[in-house]
């Protein structure tokens, strides 16, 4: 779990704020970044820019500099994928209505999870889980905590085993868009499209190379090498996907509450050498 690159650049272009499904609110989120060493960063919530004005007030304080960021689910071949956009134009028009049409996709998939729960009993389920989202458009992890406020599972690790999990009931398959099309609305606004945490879809070895290989045909220019918590044969092997496909290499924590070490903000494995940095083609380039 080593950091930089360079003692003096800490880099950090995947991390999550109360906008999405994280525990800190954005300015709480800048801060701790700052705390933790990080000089650049990139917000990337689920499929919203909403936290970025704050996060960018927050972070023009603190001296560090916050990098546009999102992170959007699509469909691959009937897996749900995430790519993570970075430094794009957030006003683009074409690049606002994909949200709204993103956003009605969550919306549609947070009643299912609360028609799906329903015999559950909890009253208002919908309307606690979006509280606990702070007015904005709740995910499992909501739901979750909602079951844990009304007593019905002890903890939201037992919400996930028993209700929310994979094949459970509150497990919804949203209707997100295709691979191809997400790509597009991130160039669209000028941004730099890079496949999010790759080991991480439980994939084969042969079906990720191939995901890899329609994400290059598709536009896509850059690839998450250095993720927290990945083993260092992980590492090694989405740098060779790096350098077949001549993508980019990104790197995040994957940060979504403090308190666990495996994904603090800026504690982030070293990027194998030979890899073109993802940073150096930003519209103001990081030299690191």
């Amino acid at each position: 779990m080593t950091i930089p690159q360079d003692s003096r650049v800490c880099i950090d272009l995947h991390c999550h704020s109360t906008a999405s499904d994280g525990a800190l609110p954005p300015e709480a989120l800048v801060a701790r970044a700052a705390d933790m060493g990080v000089s650049h960063l990139a917000l990337t919530d689920h499929d919203t820019v909403a936290g970025l004005n704050a996060a960018r007030e927050a972070a023009s304080g603190l001296g560090l500099r916050l990098i546009n960021g999102i992170e959007l689910s699509c469909v691959w071949r009937s897996h749900t994928i995430h790519i993570v956009g970075l430094d794009f134009d957030e006003s683009a028009p074409g690049f606002v209505a994909a949200l709204k049409r993103q956003n009605d996709n969550r919306w549609q998939r947070a009643r299912l999870i609360a028609d799906r729960l329903g015999r559950l009993q909890v009253e208002d389920l919908l309307a606690k889980a979006t509280q606990v989202a702070g007015g904005d458009v709740p995910g499992r992890p909501h739901f979750a905590q909602v079951l844990v406020d009304e007593g019905v599972v002890p903890k939201t690790m037992h919400a996930f085993k028993r209700f929310l999990g994979t094949g459970k009931p509150g497990d919804v398959k949203a209707c997100w868009p295709e691979l191809d099309e997400v790509v597009e609305w991130i160039l669209s606004a000028g941004g730099i499209a890079v496949l999010a945490h790759p080991r991480k879809y439980r994939l084969t070895a042969t079906r990720l190379r191939s995901l890899v290989a329609d994400f290059r045909r598709s536009g896509g220019q850059g690839i998450e090498v250095s993720v927290s918590g990945q083993s260092s044969g992980d590492l090694g092997f989405v740098a060779e996907l790096a350098r077949r496909e001549q993508l980019w290499a990104s790197q995040g924590s994957d940060f979504h509450f403090p308190g666990a070490p495996w994904c603090e903000l800026g504690r982030i494995m070293k990027m194998p050498d030979g890899l073109e940095p993802v940073w150096h083609h930003f519209r103001q380039p990081v030299e690191a």
